[in-house]
């Protein structure tokens, strides 16, 4: 990649993110929608961390290869890191609408896995892309407005979830899954392959110079390439990336212990029943629950561009600071809260700690990464992520059941908690503020 980037107007950054959108549209779904289909289709409470191993295990195995396999990849006419997000864009559209035709337990998680490989082919890619795109300083602009979409597209998932449960001809049933779940994932089908081909078309990558396309062409990849990179990606990682690991370790899972619990502590708080009590009382907290997700998101993208503000003016490590004591405070309260509408109050200072978790972390980092190197050590903080996750899902039923009597809402406290452990790991990061480089005009060369 050229040292020398041409600055990016501020409609060009917005549209090369758009295609974000539709990718987190999708996230959304599977926050709020995938495992009420598990409660529909009678999983039990312990059952559900497992049933989610797809997201973690597929991040875990795709990112990182993928991420590597981009880094040497171009191609005159479709681009470095465009051909795999459009087809994981592809792949992913066509998953969302299969989804709630899912008759049974095992076909829903199966189908899961395809979804999630999808997602993170076009995911990791898009991270890069950024670092490949921007100069420096309009870095931490690029990355929050990834998550300024990343809170639009999952707040359409979440209010979706609840205007269509309105709709009186779609409370009927197909099977044990009803049609307003089915018109949300239809919809999500639509906005991810459309949001994606948008960014394509107005945003072309910066070719490699001379010397770098000649090396690409020496080193032909194979299909071994990315498990020989990535450990010796690890093992040159900079301090700061396994500071990070160590904060993402207590943040990841706490959010995986929100997402299971957010309908079912919501239907024991406020409505007073559960899954098996009340199916179709639960169904309300259900699309309550997709309301309050919907909020916070909301939240997300409206405080994503103060955060790029703050970022600058103090330290992108005071920011996550900041926003991982109001999530924790705020989960810690939420399952204590029996109006449904003060729910709304802890999710908005969740909403800024979302923000925050989608672009600030890539700012303490991306000014120790070689450039050369982007694709793999994004997928490597990828990994960061999904471990937890990992961790979470093969561990929390466990916890669950045996500490926490199968209670979503001292599951969602215990995620609380979690979070403020992981603010006082962030308080442990050496990290200045995001850096500057000699950058050229828009339209300079590459």
């Amino acid at each position: 990649m050229s040292f020398f980037k041409p600055r990016l107007s501020f409609m060009q950054i917005i549209n090369m993110n758009v295609g974000f959108f539709g990718i987190q549209y999708s996230f959304g779904l599977q926050q709020t929608a995938i495992n009420p289909i598990y409660d529909f289709l009678g999983a039990k409470p312990d059952e559900i961390p497992f049933l989610n191993l797809a997201g973690p295990m597929t991040g875990l195995l795709i990112q990182p290869i993928i991420g590597a396999m981009s880094d040497k990849t171009w191609h005159s006419r479709w681009g470095r890191r465009k051909p795999y997000f459009f087809i994981g864009a592809l792949f992913c559209s066509l998953c969302l609408f299969v989804y709630p035709f899912s008759s049974t337990l095992w076909m829903a998680a199966g189908l899961l896995w395809v979804l999630d490989a999808a997602n993170n082919t076009a995911m990791e890619p898009y991270r890069a892309f950024i670092a490949d795109k921007l100069p420096a300083d309009q870095m931490a602009t690029g990355f929050l407005t990834q998550s300024f979409f990343t809170g639009l597209g999952i707040t359409l998932a979440n209010v979706s979830l609840f205007i269509f449960q309105k709709v009186t001809y779609l409370k009927q049933m197909h099977g044990q899954i009803p049609y307003w779940v089915f018109a949300s994932f239809f919809l999500g089908s639509l906005c991810s392959i459309t949001s994606v081909l948008w960014s394509i078309k107005k945003t072309p990558e910066i070719p490699p110079t001379a010397e770098e396309l000649a090396a690409l062409k020496a080193n032909k990849q194979s299909i071994l390439d990315p498990f020989i990179e990535i450990p010796h990606a690890i093992r040159d990682m900079p301090k700061v990336m396994w500071q990070l690991a160590l904060v993402y370790l207590f943040q990841w899972y706490a959010l995986f212990c929100y997402w299971q619990n957010a309908a079912k502590s919501i239907a024991q708080s406020v409505w007073k029943t559960s899954p098996s009590k009340d199916p179709t009382l639960y169904q309300e907290a259900v699309g309550w629950a997709g309301l309050v997700n919907g909020w916070y998101n909301i939240v997300t993208f409206l405080s994503a561009f103060g955060l790029v503000f703050l970022a600058k003016k103090f330290s992108p490590k005071f920011v996550h600071i900041s926003c991982l004591l109001l999530a924790g405070l705020g989960l810690i309260i939420f399952p204590q809260i029996e109006n449904k509408y003060l729910l709304f109050a802890p999710m908005t200072g969740f909403g800024i700690a979302w923000a925050s978790m989608m672009g600030i972390p890539y700012l303490m980092v991306v000014n120790k990464i070689p450039k050369e190197r982007y694709g793999v050590y994004m997928g490597i903080i990828n990994m960061m992520i999904v471990i937890p996750m990992i961790l979470q899902t093969t561990t929390f039923g466990f916890i669950l059941d045996r500490f926490l009597n199968n209670d979503p809402g001292r599951a969602i406290t215990f995620a609380g908690v979690l979070l403020l452990i992981a603010c006082a790991a962030t308080m442990l990061i050496k990290a200045d503020k995001p850096a500057a480089e000699v950058v050229l005009p828009v339209g300079g060369a590459h």
